[in-house]
């Protein structure tokens, strides 16, 4: 048997005590590998085979390996839960990669651990594919993610509203710091070690905080650049990530946690597929809003950190705080000139980003064929106008946009917008075959995503009729 060989480097467990709890995963009767991600094998220096099974569904523990849940709190749709943790996720360890990052090795669907809250700790097939499906996705569109190494079947059903087959995937992720971490400590008012996840946090990813004046301050404020890019990424590709709980932002910046997610097909501001967010607390336009509600959170953990005097650190909290629209707003523009194929910066960029969206509105308008069929919009209005209900506020948009034009803006803008995203009923047809043990369109699917602007009649056209509204579920 070729067992992969992870050089594990547990920092984590050694410098955080009290942050997490020793658990093994549980064992898989009979582990099969489904998809196997041999591209990030590579990145990682591991190799992975048909064997690998038995270590990615947690049924053999590899040398070195010293797995743990970790423990963390966070405001879930506003309501704050001290205690939350990995109820089904076990982090196996870290390991430094090719490129010399750090990176964890984490079991998603590997049984029961002590923040398991009366679930099962189990995942099934179908929500373990869905995330490596979009995570990359998500990486081929260039956006920081979490990504899978890994989905293998266990061999074992589990119990939802109906049987259904069991699988673990296994994720890589810069790091599992979240907000939610920071808060577990601050709720309980153990302020040193709110310090030394701090400290981990700038050793981990924030080095050069350490130069700062205040290495705290520093360590917020790059927390706030990295999620603002974060955001404004999504919001360019009308990604719609639904549970936005501070338990589910990463102090590195990426996206983490695919749930109730999908990708926006019609624009409107206020699309929702989560089946719980019934007040569109999460609505793909309050994304922005609901950065800074969380940034705020992490701040209200930091003020013993910021200053002594806690009128100072309140004052320092709110300066930085108060930022965060404003450059959320630029990093937003930043991606849409890149959309639109503009060059350089010009007054009226703005009012021309907004217009787009102005014109979208209400018009049901699929956000991915808009952006991809303006390099054709250049010369040719019909391109563009049929997708609108109402085509006069483009056609009138049209004409302002192609004066800000440069040459080779069909380059730029092809460059730019992808052509193949994962279209909901699509992935939902992949992930039906492959419950019924049929992996051939799922395949198909994961190509054209990870090959986002090659264009593929076949994955381009949006959800027909009577697809219906889509829903997605926690857990999914």
């Amino acid at each position: 048997m070729r067992l992969p060989a992870f050089c594990f480097d547990n920092s984590y467990r050694r410098a955080l005590p009290g942050a997490w709890l020793a658990v093994d995963p549980a064992f898989s009767p009979a582990p099969k590998a489904l998809v196997l991600n041999h591209a990030l094998a590579t990145e990682l220096g591991v190799e992975l085979s048909e064997d690998a099974a038995a270590v990615l569904s947690g049924t053999v523990l590899p040398e070195g390996a010293e797995p743990i849940a970790q423990a963390y709190a966070g405001h879930q749709f506003g309501g704050f839960s001290p205690q939350l943790g990995d109820g089904r996720a076990h982090l196996l360890g870290e390991v430094i990669d090719r490129a010399g990052r750090r990176r964890d090795i984490v079991l998603k669907g590997a049984g029961r651990t002590p923040f398991s809250r009366g679930g099962d700790g189990k995942a099934a097939v179908g929500p373990m594919l869905r995330e490596y499906l979009l995570g990359e996705a998500m990486h081929a569109l260039g956006i920081p993610t979490t990504r899978a190494l890994a989905v293998v079947a266990t061999g074992e059903d589990v119990y939802r509203e109906t049987a259904l087959p069991g699988a673990v995937l296994t994720r890589v992720a810069a790091s599992h710091i979240r907000v939610g971490t920071f808060q577990f400590f601050s709720a309980r008012g153990e302020i040193n070690k709110v310090r030394a996840l701090a400290d981990y946090t700038i050793e981990r990813h924030y080095p050069k905080c350490v130069e700062a004046e205040n290495p705290y301050v520093a360590l917020f404020g790059a927390v706030v650049a990295a999620q603002v890019r974060l955001i404004a990424q999504w919001m360019g590709v009308g990604f719609i990530h639904g549970v936005m709980n501070t338990d589910n932002m990463t102090l590195s910046g990426e996206t983490i946690d695919y749930g109730p997610c999908a990708f926006m097909e019609a624009y409107a501001a206020g699309t929702v597929f989560s089946s719980i967010d019934h007040g569109g607390r999460y609505a793909y336009g309050n994304q922005p809003l609901i950065l800074g509600w969380n940034l705020a959170r992490l701040a209200e953990t930091l003020l013993p950190l910021f200053d002594e005097d806690g009128d100072r650190a309140v004052d320092l909290a709110n300066e930085l705080l108060g930022e965060i629209a404003g450059r959320y707003r630029t990093e937003w523009l930043a991606v849409m000139r890149g959309k639109l194929g503009l060059v350089g910066v010009q007054d009226g960029d703005e009012e021309l980003a907004d217009g787009l969206i102005a014109a979208m509105e209400g018009q049901g308008a699929d956000w991915t064929l808009t952006f991809r069929r303006l390099a054709e919009a250049v010369t040719d209005d019909g391109a563009v106008l049929p997708l609108f209900a109402d085509p006069a506020p483009m056609r009138a948009w049209l004409v302002r946009w192609r004066l800000r034009l440069e040459e080779g803006v069909e380059a730029r803008l092809k460059a730019a917008n992808p052509a193949v995203i994962p279209r909901n009923h699509q992935v939902e047809e992949a992930l039906a075959a492959v419950t019924g043990g049929d992996m051939g369109f799922f395949q198909g699917l994961l190509e054209a995503v990870v090959e986002p602007f090659v264009e593929r009649e076949a994955f381009m056209s949006p959800a027909p009729s009577w697809f219906g509204r889509y829903v997605t579920f926690c857990g999914t």
